[in-house]
């Protein structure tokens, strides 16, 4: 069973009137996970005293928190460094901080400081909770830090929480991933599969309500796995049921799922609970066989077919979402048209779709058969073209309805209206009243779109 280590002092905070005039900047990349990581590292700046800006060049603190998912992940930070270099250079107090999951790859915070020696603390994904003691070895003692911790030590309770919503929140639940797909570095970066306490899962949530939030959305890499290490009993279905009694709380919505291990348990935890919203994001990755068995997903095409079939039947107006890498090593054409097929048997509501991207150290790095880059994007093209077809024609079906909308704020392109989403997932912009900010209200939807719907409140 996984320690918990909890925090109830952030190192600094006996200096917090001198960092009222100091701000800081995060720059995030890559998954759910990440941003909720970034969260909890502004929660600890503000805690001791620093404030946000949003303009990068005007910080005290530069913050990258990293992603090692995909090579054009990587090139950003790269690229986002090199021109720090000169703005280093006239400011020599500018700190400079590089973490998250790019960082915990083996050789890579070396590579890191010969390339950009003028970077400041380099940290990983087991010890973003130290940054502030970090920060405070760089100020008072003018040294470089670099502290990558290769084992994952616990899970840390107690940590403030700066989110950018007041109405939705990241909750995770889980930590690692036991599953090492073949194309895949986040067991190598993340550790193994580690849960949260139940009951520290319900205390957040609890104080989030108390704070006026009404959605949460239940993170790991692989929920489905939630309670494995527990040895209590625990489940992810029934820490559903368990959140689904808090009271004040309004929508449940989680990810991911890993297809081999959603139960018939979780289905039904979907379906009979209130609170917990229509939507399955079920990466499929590939619809092929062959190709699944190749990235050791432990499934193949036809249970993910059934799969999609039970969900679909035992849950009314459910949305499945999904992940898919094209150009996998060894991909024939005929892997491929499986693909395509599939998503037109399955009839995804929307899907992240992928060129593969080569990652060090993974199994299929150094797979024979590495697909041409003219042949991935090609493939690619065809597949978005596929989902966006389909997609359009779902979003359809909504025209002339009315649905319930859970009011998140303005709408990003246009401030006269507002933006919210359906219980199944759907982005709806609409004509409304700025009083629905923070309500459930219904929406008839008077146009479809292949992105998101079109609406007026309902009077």
């Amino acid at each position: 069973m996984t320690n918990s280590i909890y925090i109830d002092k952030i190192q600094g905070e006996e200096n917090l009137s001198t960092n009222l005039t100091q701000t800081f900047h995060i720059s995030t990349y890559g998954c759910q996970m990440n941003e909720e990581d970034s969260e909890k590292i502004s929660g600890m700046l503000k805690r001791i005293g620093y404030s946000n800006t949003e303009v990068k060049e005007d910080a005290d603190i530069i913050i990258f928190n990293t992603c090692c998912v995909r090579e054009n992940a990587e090139n950003k930070v790269f690229g986002n460094l090199g021109q720090l270099k000169k703005l280093k250079e006239e400011r020599p107090n500018l700190i400079i901080a590089i973490c998250g999951c790019m960082m915990q790859q083996k050789g890579m915070a070396d590579k890191v400081l010969k390339t950009f020696p003028f970077v400041d603390i380099i940290f990983g994904t087991h010890n973003s909770y130290k940054f502030p003691e970090y920060l405070d070895r760089v100020q008072k003692d003018g040294v470089q830090v670099k502290e990558i911790i290769n084992k994952e030590d616990g899970i840390v309770e107690g940590l403030p929480i700066d989110r950018k919503s007041d109405l939705k929140a990241f909750v995770t639940i889980m930590y690692g991933c036991n599953n090492f797909c073949t194309y895949c570095v986040v067991p190598y970066v993340r550790g193994r599969e580690r849960s949260r306490k139940p009951e520290d899962i319900v205390k957040e949530v609890e104080e989030l309500i108390s704070q006026g939030y009404k959605e949460i959305t239940v993170l790991g890499q692989n929920v489905n796995s939630y309670g494995k290490d527990l040895n209590d009993g625990m489940s992810f279905a029934k820490l559903l049921r368990t959140l689904n009694e808090v009271k004040g709380l309004e929508r449940i919505r989680f990810m991911s799922s890993h297809p081999k291990d959603l139960t018939d348990d979780v289905i039904l935890a979907i379906k009979e609970c209130d609170k917990v919203c229509e939507q399955v994001h079920l990466p499929v990755q590939s619809g092929s066989s062959a190709i699944l068995k190749s990235m050791n997903r432990h499934y193949t095409r036809e249970q993910y077919i059934e799969l999609a079939k039970k969900i679909k039947a035992e849950i009314p107006e459910v949305s499945i979402t999904t992940d898919i890498i094209v150009g996998f090593p060894g991909e024939t054409d005929e892997d491929f048209e499986d693909t395509l097929e599939l998503v037109k048997e399955v009839e995804y509501d929307s899907a992240f779709t992928f060129i593969y991207s080569r990652r060090n150290h993974t199994p299929a790095d150094r797979m024979e058969n590495q697909i041409p880059e003219e042949i991935k994007h090609e493939r690619f093209n065809r597949l978005v073209k596929t989902l966006n077809e389909i997609v359009e024609r779902k979003n359809k079906t909504y025209e002339n309805k009315t649905v319930e909308v859970f009011v998140e704020g303005t709408s990003k392109n246009q401030e006269s209206r507002l933006t919210g989403r359906t219980r199944n997932g759907r982005l709806v912009n609409f004509e409304g009243s700025k009083d629905s900010i923070g309500k459930l209200i219904n929406v008839n939807i008077t146009k479809a779109g292949s992105f998101s719907l079109t609406g007026e409140e309902c009077k």
